[in-house]
């Protein structure tokens, strides 16, 4: 009876094995065709972004020529998509085997971070709160929720314009990432990134049917604060963009 009872158990734990075979080959089968889920980053919230376009219907000299500062916003939200190709022509990668990206940058070392201030019901699928770019992955993440458009707009010199916009961007600068190459000069490189990167916002904006402004006079230590980012992050310029009023 012990044998009997043994040979019992051993097929039992055969027909166990060739199911969770069977298991793992189905699922082995499935997964590569099942829709891909974005995943959670770590410290929160983080969004992938859908690709971006690298071509459009409006051209280039159209989007100089129309280019201006607007001050005035309502309060219609933006899609996802547009917000990927904004973020795309700030600092997106433009060299599918490398890391080359839309903005130049000083030995390519890349100081710059650009950080969003979202409002509530502003972006498609995203919560208010604060979020910052990661080109490698070309995806948002959350920093920090709530929304602090208008104690940005409070901190850049009470200009209340700018909390109406559906995001602020702010592009900060860690001078660490270049000085160590280029000494005190990467300080100057360093802004003259930020300078392409508002210039490529500006008109990624217009060829989207969007509008953009930009900001210089704030408050370094209350942006930092309220937007709960590194205090070496440097902030450089602020850039509300949504549909003008």
């Amino acid at each position: 009876m012990p044998c009997i009872e043994l040979t019992r158990r051993g097929f039992c734990k055969l027909i166990g094995f060739f199911c969770l075979c069977g298991s793992l080959l189905i699922i082995h089968r499935v997964l590569p065709h099942a829709k891909k889920i974005p995943l959670k980053q770590k410290g929160g919230g983080g969004m992938q972004l859908p690709d971006p376009k690298t071509d459009g219907d409006v051209s280039l000299e159209m989007t100089i020529h129309q280019r201006r500062t607007v001050r005035s916003f309502h309060g219609t939200s933006l899609t996802l998509t547009q917000l990927s190709q904004l973020l795309w022509a700030a600092q997106g990668i433009t060299e599918p085997e490398g890391f080359k990206r839309a903005a130049p940058s000083a030995g390519a070392l890349y100081p710059m971070d650009i950080y969003g201030a979202v409002g509530g019901d502003c972006i498609e699928r995203l919560n208010p709160g604060v979020y910052l770019y990661k080109s490698a992955t070309h995806s948002f993440s959350l920093i920090q929720e709530g929304d602090v458009r208008r104690d940005i707009a409070m901190a850049s010199l009470g200009q209340m314009w700018m909390s109406y916009a559906p995001i602020t961007f702010v592009i900060t600068a860690e001078y660490s990432r270049i000085m160590g190459k280029y000494g005190q000069r990467g300080v100057r490189y360093a802004m003259i990134e930020a300078g392409h990167i508002g210039q490529n916002i500006f008109l990624q904006s217009l060829a989207l049917g969007l509008e953009a402004g930009i900001v210089g006079a704030f408050e370094d230590q209350k942006i930092i604060q309220v937007m709960g980012i590194k205090s070496t992050h440097e902030p450089l310029l602020l850039m509300p963009v949504g549909y003008e009023k």
